[in-house]
């Protein structure tokens, strides 16, 4: 497929296509969702300062935005401790798959017979309770990638990678030993950190990529110096992403050249560390680089990617842990790239609201505690994710995403067409969407401006401002936030 007709990136795909009749559009999804946004204070207000202040004296608190009242946010919309009501297409960075205080999931906690599974959390490694493999299959494994029949659940994005990590780690050893047991020098040494049984495995990752910021995650994370800085790190493989130049149609060539570049240094890295015998057990890759700029990448990327990997003996994890859950118009970004074989991992957070990881049937591990902890997940998340899916498909919401992400992703084309100053190379895929602006300074502007007219968005790398709502975000949210977008965008001052 030409890289100009690539369907993650242009808004002329299929992707694209109209509602369905039978899908259900305004404000019907959720029952008693403001009309719009509301701004009656600065943000943050007088009790948020309050409140900041107070925390502060408890915490580093300069991160906190403001304080919200969850009580009065609904769907779309949050709203903050002085009454101010913002369209949220940030979602708690990308984390809220039905928006806030959805009617079927409040249901969940009404009912009785789930009461019990909230107040009891369980070690499932050791205590599951009754009915969980049932549980898993009706809510996880019903959404599961194409070909994969085991998950693993975890607490959160960074474990979930952690963990993956590690089952690549024990496979690849495994293949070493061709299969025979574990030795008691590996034993020993293991306790001491040294080799045999500290072993010298690498995982391959991409510049601009951000999988957690855990000790081992963070050495595969290389999105902002702030994640790393003073820690230790360790010494493991790292190629470069592509960076496309847009619109696509007119960069076809240069951006199938970089391509060429990025997988030319995969192979190097491969070749580099395996000679060392610091060999490269897996590599780790986002669909999409979220934390590090919306970085895309084509099919064509991602499926050499993965002929390259398998070529060289490691495991391919996908990690989407944000783009996971229905954003980008399929339950799994991948989904896009055709890839010929399934991943061998898969990881998942944030939307999923719980964490863990799909793998297929080699990575299982061959002894008990090796992949464990506490509480291997939270049986809550996954009653309210089994709600979640229902709902899903109830209302035809990977349609709706569909439609809001061809509304948006027209609306910010129009915007850099008339707004060049301001708003740059345009990506997305279902509303999964983002854009560059001219520097930190004026992202950081818009984004402030646009909560001024009640829109809560976020930054990510660089000079982007990333678009990451609810799966309840119809197309006319997306006109609301346009119109607001372009309100800020007239009096906004060029440099």
């Amino acid at each position: 497929m030409a890289l100009s007709r690539l369907n993650t990136f242009t808004t002329k795909s299929s992707l694209f296509r109209q509602l369905p009749q039978n899908a259900k559009c305004l404000s019907n999804l959720i029952l008693g969702e403001p009309s719009g946004p509301s701004v009656k204070t600065p943000i943050p207000g007088p009790k948020s300062k309050e409140m900041i202040s107070e925390l502060n004296t408890i915490q580093f608190a300069n991160t906190v935005i403001y304080f919200t009242d969850y009580n009065k946010s609904i769907g779309n919309y949050i709203v903050d401790v002085d009454g101010n009501v913002l369209l949220d297409v940030y979602t708690q960075i990308s984390s809220l798959p039905l928006g806030y205080n959805h009617p079927d999931l409040l249901k969940v906690l009404q009912d009785p017979d789930n009461q019990r599974t909230f107040i009891n959390r369980p070690s499932l490694g050791l205590f599951p309770g009754q009915g969980w493999p049932q549980k898993l299959t009706s809510s996880l494994l019903s959404v599961a990638p194409k070909g994969h029949s085991q998950v693993t659940t975890m607490a959160c994005g960074s474990c979930s990678n952690e963990n993956a990590f590690k089952a690549a780690f024990m496979w690849y050893r495994n293949k070493q030993r061709g299969g025979a047991p574990i030795t008691e020098e590996e034993n020993t040494s293991c306790m001491m950190n040294v080799a045999p049984g500290s072993t010298p495995f690498t995982i391959m990752s991409f510049k601009g990529g951000f999988h957690g910021r855990t000790i081992g995650v963070l050495s595969t994370t290389h999105s902002k110096a702030i994640h790393k800085l003073d820690i230790p790190a360790l010494d493991w493989p790292i190629a470069s992403f592509p960076r496309y130049k847009y619109p696509l149609e007119e960069f076809a060539e240069e951006n199938k050249a970089e391509d060429r570049k990025c997988l030319a240094e995969v192979e190097e890295e491969f070749e580099r560390f395996n000679k060392s015998g610091r060999y490269v057990a897996g590599v780790v890759i986002e669909p999409v680089q979220a934390e590090g700029g919306d970085n895309h990448a084509s099919p064509e990327f991602f499926q050499e990617l993965q002929r390259i990997t398998k070529k060289n003996g490691a495991a391919l994890i996908i990690d989407e842990v944000q783009t996971g859950g229905g954003a980008t118009g399929k339950y799994w970004c991948h989904e896009h790239f055709h890839l010929p074989e399934p991943a061998d991992f898969v990881t998942f957070s944030k939307k999923m609201l719980t964490g863990g990881y799909y793998s297929l049937p080699e990575f299982r591990p061959q002894q008990g505690y090796r992949i464990f902890n506490t509480w291997m997940g939270e049986p809550s998340k996954v009653l309210l994710l089994d709600k979640v899916i229902e709902v899903i498909k109830r209302d035809n919401l990977l349609s709706i995403v569909q439609a809001s992400g061809k509304k948006l992703m027209d609306g910010l084309m129009d915007m850099s067409k008339r707004y060049p100053q301001h708003v740059k190379n345009v990506r997305g895929i279902g509303t999964f969407c983002a854009f560059d602006s001219s520097s930190a300074e004026k992202r950081d502007e818009i984004v402030a401006k646009l909560k001024e007219k009640g829109i809560q968005s976020g930054g990510c790398g660089d000079l982007s401002l990333r678009i990451r709502p609810a799966l309840v975000f119809q197309p006319y949210h997306a006109d609301i936030f346009l119109e607001k977008f372009e309100k800020v965008l007239k009096k906004i001052k060029t440099v």
